[in-house]
């Protein structure tokens, strides 16, 4: 089975940015027009983030939704905003296959279970933004990465999971846009850590990247944002979905 390769593409008043480190950002364009290019490469699926909802004390923009999920042929998984599970179901009823979870669970996990419960597990993902500690292991952060929780890494990934997610989706606030190569030790620690598919993110800057992640760090998916949207040592913003990483293992 060939491992699924991810664009993981940001949202921000309804365009498409790209951050570095949860920080600074770069205008990408119009995710509409960018669903359209990836829909011509034939992507394996795609997720949404909207990177203000939370923070912004808003639910998810069923508007821009409607739209991507219209357009798109293949899946689709969105995050941002969701807070209870009326949110996820308006956003799943737009036509989003599944959900993105991360700032609620640190809350409460009933959302993650009534959508399980209601839709199935795999219909939510429940994602975990880590940065590196200064003594060691890593810190968790909700809210776009603005706020630290008080929980070890493996405790949050076994509620995740008792709570019903079908998968696991990992990004490393410090490889964040550097296209340096993803967190392999973090990728590591959270696919040992649990049994459920793990989507790594975070770092991704070539081909053999994402084959690391699968190969030494146990990833059974990988996503990234920077390595599908520019081109080039100066960054130049262009779609694109680089193929041959992987081979059917199978």
């Amino acid at each position: 089975m060939i491992p699924r390769v991810i664009p993981c593409l940001l949202l921000r008043d309804r365009g498409l940015v790209k951050t570095v480190q949860f920080g600074s950002d770069v205008y990408i364009g119009d995710p509409v027009n960018a669903v359209r290019i990836f829909n011509d490469k034939e992507v394996d699926e795609l997720i949404f983030l909207d990177i203000d909802a939370t923070r912004e004390g808003r639910g998810p923009d069923l508007e821009i939704i409607y739209e991507i999920a219209g357009e798109s042929f293949m899946p689709v998984a969105y995050g941002g905003g969701i807070s209870t599970f009326e949110d996820a179901q308006r956003v799943i009823r737009a036509g989003v296959e599944k959900v993105v979870i991360n700032s609620t669970a640190y809350r409460s996990l009933d959302v993650i279970r009534e959508v399980s419960a209601v839709y199935g597990a795999q219909a939510v993902v429940g994602a975990v933004d880590a940065k590196k500690a200064l003594l060691g292991g890593y810190k968790l952060y909700s809210r776009s990465g603005t706020r630290e929780e008080k929980v070890k890494l493996t405790d949050h990934i076994a509620a995740l999971v008792d709570a019903g997610v079908g998968e696991v989706f990992v990004n490393s606030i410090d490889r964040d846009g550097k296209m340096s190569g993803y967190d392999i030790e973090l990728i590591r620690r959270v696919s040992s850590a649990t049994p459920t598919p793990v989507i790594a993110c975070g770092g991704a800057g070539s081909v053999a990247d994402l084959a690391e992640a699968v190969e030494k760090g146990g990833a059974s998916a990988v996503a990234a944002g920077s390595i599908f949207v520019f081109r080039g040592k100066h960054k130049a913003v262009l779609i694109n979905y680089p193929r041959g990483a992987f081979v059917d293992v199978s």
